[in-house]
């Protein structure tokens, strides 16, 4: 595997950096092109990767396993599409085969209602606890709303993690998941129904929170991949 290159090697990167130099940089193993990309896109692949598997070590590992193939891939990447787009159908198609080779014969839109129980995840907010009674009652929100959102049916759960929790366009959503963007406003509006009276009508904006990938977290699965990738420390 080609070694990666401290920054030093490359000129500094600016921050406004277009894509393509990115990906020239990162197919050179440009250390620094390759965190810039893996911290743009960190939330929404693990957000992504996660609506699906609905675990978050799960997803996590569909995220790292996403960058090692695309970084060792990136050849393969033809510019038809953004490169966050093509990163996100990469972590989607491998959160789909992990659950399929958990149930190799259930279509995900049929699943019963059972395999729906959601699971409550604590995860550590982004801001300190410089409030304990606030940060108490902020994680209290943002559990309701994970669980909330934990619960919906796949094919809407992944409509609403794309158009509310990561902001993409309807036609960027349409796009990724492969269906028009009248299903995807169909969907929508039906998520948002099933969720509207358990949490958006209690808590509304606070569901932009939600599933937090930052901070810590974010570094570490950023280093582990760099490590994979024989960066070393």
């Amino acid at each position: 595997m080609t070694a990666i290159h401290r920054t030093a090697t490359f000129p500094a990167l600016d921050a406004s950096a277009p894509e393509a130099e990115l990906i020239r940089r990162a197919q050179a193993r440009d250390e620094a092109a390759l965190r810039t990309i893996m911290q743009a896109n960190n939330r929404r692949l693990y957000r992504l990767a996660r609506g699906i598997l609905r675990n978050d070590s799960e997803a996590e590992d569909v995220v790292q396993e996403t960058y090692v193939r695309a970084f060792t891939h990136l050849d393969r990447f033809r510019g038809e599409s953004g490169l966050s787009t093509w990163l996100s159908r990469i972590a989607i198609n491998e959160a789909f085969t992990r659950v399929r080779s958990r149930k190799p014969h259930v279509q995900l839109d049929m699943l019963p209602e059972s395999v729906l129980e959601a699971q409550i995840i604590r995860f550590p907010l982004s801001s300190a606890a410089s409030d304990p009674e606030k940060s108490m009652a902020q994680r209290e929100i943002q559990r309701v709303v994970e669980h909330a959102v934990d619960e919906l049916p796949d094919v809407f759960r992944m409509v609403f993690i794309a158009r509310v929790m990561e902001g993409m366009t309807m036609e960027e959503t349409a796009e990724l998941l492969g269906v028009r963007p009248e299903t995807v406003k169909t969907r929508l509006h039906r998520a948002r129904t099933m969720l509207r009276e358990n949490v958006e009508k209690k808590i509304g904006p606070v569901v932009m929170d939600a599933f937090p990938f930052a901070g810590q977290r974010c570094e570490r699965l950023t280093e582990a991949v760099l490590k994979r990738l024989g960066a070393g420390t």
